[in-house]
């Protein structure tokens, strides 16, 4: 796939990697539909985006709601003339362990709302905005390519039971729908990032900051433009499909 001209719609685009991954975009001349229920933020990465001559939407709209999802997907698609990409970047954290214990009792637990919030808009999310996009692409007879956002944390992390089954639901939904899918000439990848370099990750104290570093055997945090690029690397290469791509410095051995 050519990515200049190409429309791509990016959720959870008003900061972070979604941000990240729209500026790299822009700068290679796709057109961009950024999605997130942070107006602020989406005005923010809209701006940075023209910056570089790009045409840039933003759409306000919650992944984990249906009906917006359908609505919002149909407007882009007005708005726009179609839809090549969808990159399914949104994710939130509610972390905390599944129980803990003092002398033989248990004295907290991951709460329902904990566990459902972040299965809500990390799997579900993912779910109706990959539905949406392939509806699109597979009527438009032009097929297309969707990348999805899993995680290191796939494989099991401590304090995560939330994010690390949403994220291995992620994966698992990457190959199933290769599968599905490419009979519509729709691709379907996702890149699992390990420890990035984000604002979020930089406000951590230094000693936790350093601990993380000394998980990754290439010792340094990954740049976000690194996980860029490896969407740039996805659109581009037209016989990469059903493939979770690990980005994460040699973490996950």
């Amino acid at each position: 796939m050519q990515i200049a001209g190409s429309i791509v719609a990016i959720t959870g685009a008003g900061q972070g990697l979604g941000r990240a991954m729209a500026v790299y975009l822009a700068e290679c001349g796709a057109r961009l539909a950024l999605i997130d229920v942070n107006e602020e933020g989406l005005g923010e990465t809209v701006s940075s985006c023209e910056k570089f001559g790009a045409e840039a939407r933003s759409y306000l709209f919650n992944v984990a709601k249906e009906e917006e999802v359908d609505k919002g997907f149909v407007q882009i698609a007005e708005d726009f003339g179609g839809l090549q990409v969808l990159i399914n970047n949104a994710g939130i954290m509610r972390d905390g362990m599944l129980l803990k214990c003092k002398e033989g009792k248990v004295t907290d637990r991951m709460s329902l709302s904990q566990w459902q919030s972040v299965i809500d808009v990390n799997l579900t999310g993912v779910f109706l905005c990959g539905r949406a996009a392939a509806g699109i692409m597979a009527e438009s007879g032009k097929g297309g390519v969707m990348v999805n956002i899993s995680s290191l944390s796939r494989a099991g992390n401590m304090g995560q039971t939330n994010y690390s089954a949403s994220k291995a639901g992620v994966a698992a939904m990457t190959v199933t729908w290769a599968r599905e899918l490419a009979r519509y000439g729709v691709r379907v990848a996702a890149i699992a990032p390990g420890f990035i370099g984000t604002d979020m990750v930089a406000q951590m104290r230094p000693e936790i900051l350093e601990s993380l570093v000394k998980q990754v055997p290439l010792r340094r945090l990954g740049e976000q433009e690194e996980i860029a690029s490896t969407v740039k690397f996805i659109l581009e290469n037209d016989y990469v499909t059903g493939r979770v791509l690990d980005v994460d410095g040699g973490a996950r051995i």
